[in-house]
């Protein structure tokens, strides 16, 4: 019952969202719409009706914003849950190995985590918090834990082929080209006609 996406579910029944007092930085990000923040803003409504009413208006007040949810969300506190199961079954404490790297303009993370030497899951995320809950989410369906239903992957694209780009022309130089060029064939001259004479026209030899 509650969990930071039940509590987001019922701030955002009250907008919430639209009173925080955020900076420029975090609001233009969307911040008014982050699900920790609007978790913590509805507990900090929750406290001010039991510091002003008392414990049983505060608790009747949850009960019934919970019972006006469409569908209560789901616990995704993988962790929290796999504490419980590792230390039931092995008598220890999960503890997480994580580590980020830069995959091309984004970072990404990957943390394993371990209830002794042998390593029970590991995951990915864009933050060391989300990879941390995807390899306890991976843990738990390893040991069986019916609680965790199984994500189902998403069918990745077929890469689309690749066109190969012609090589640019190569630059020429300006003389070359010029010495390419045929000079324009010179017109034959025409063939000269024998001298004649100017009072009998005969051909003077």
């Amino acid at each position: 019952m509650v969990n930071t996406n039940t509590l987001a579910q019922m701030a955002e029944q009250l907008d919430l969202g639209s009173y925080l007092y955020l900076g420029k930085g975090i609001a233009k990000g969307g911040g008014r719409n982050l699900k920790s923040l609007l978790a913590n803003a509805f507990e900090a409504v929750l406290g001010a009706v039991f510091l002003d009413a008392g414990y049983d208006a505060a608790y009747h007040y949850y009960l019934n914003r919970y019972r006006s949810l469409p569908t209560p969300a789901q616990d995704e506190n993988f962790k929290g849950r796999l504490q419980q199961v590792a230390q039931e079954r092995f008598g220890q404490t999960p503890f997480y190995d994580s580590e980020g790297a830069r995959v091309g303009s984004q970072r990404e993370y990957t943390s394993v985590v371990f209830a002794g030497a042998e390593p029970l899951g590991t995951g990915h995320g864009a933050t060391k918090q989300e990879a941390e809950q995807e390899a306890a989410r991976t843990a738990l369906e390893s040991l069986g834990d019916r609680t965790v239903a199984p994500v189902t992957p998403k069918p990745g694209r077929a890469p689309r082929p690749r066109k190969r780009r012609a090589p640019p022309p190569t630059a020429v130089p300006v003389a070359e080209i010029v010495s390419i060029v045929p000079e324009p064939a010179s017109e034959p001259e025409p063939p000269s006609e024998p001298t004649r004479s100017r009072q009998f026209g005969e051909p003077i030899e």
